[in-house]
């Protein structure tokens, strides 16, 4: 999607903190993080919200998970905590339209977060 600030980010025609990268996935530094450690992890394949996955997307959705995990472990988060959040639509948060998972970690999280 041309207007899709992800997509251009994935294009290469906005510049991010690329923390993570492959065929089907990137991960990067929030822009404006809530926590110490805050990455975005987004699939390629745009997709505007949870609610518009199809069957077919279910092992991209697993790869991200794996990627998520991934980065917990070389940030050094993993082991004492941390949270992953995707949002959808507008009363969630939701803010950009291309799905999206935080991982928001190095810092004590707290019930209910909001």
């Amino acid at each position: 999607m041309r207007d899709c600030i992800f997509c251009r980010i994935i294009e290469k025609k906005i510049p991010a903190k690329i923390v993570y990268e492959d065929e089907f996935a990137i991960a990067f530094e929030d822009i404006n993080p809530q926590a110490p450690v805050h990455t975005l992890v987004i699939p390629k394949k745009h997709i505007s919200t949870l609610l518009d996955l199809k069957d077919e997307d279910s092992n991209l959705i697993h790869h991200l998970l794996k990627v998520a995990n991934k980065i917990a472990r070389d940030k050094g988060i993993a082991e004492r905590g941390f949270r992953l959040v995707t949002n959808c639509n507008p009363e969630s948060g939701q803010s950009v339209y291309h799905i999206h998972f935080h991982i928001l970690g190095g810092r004590q999280m707290h019930w209910p977060p909001g």
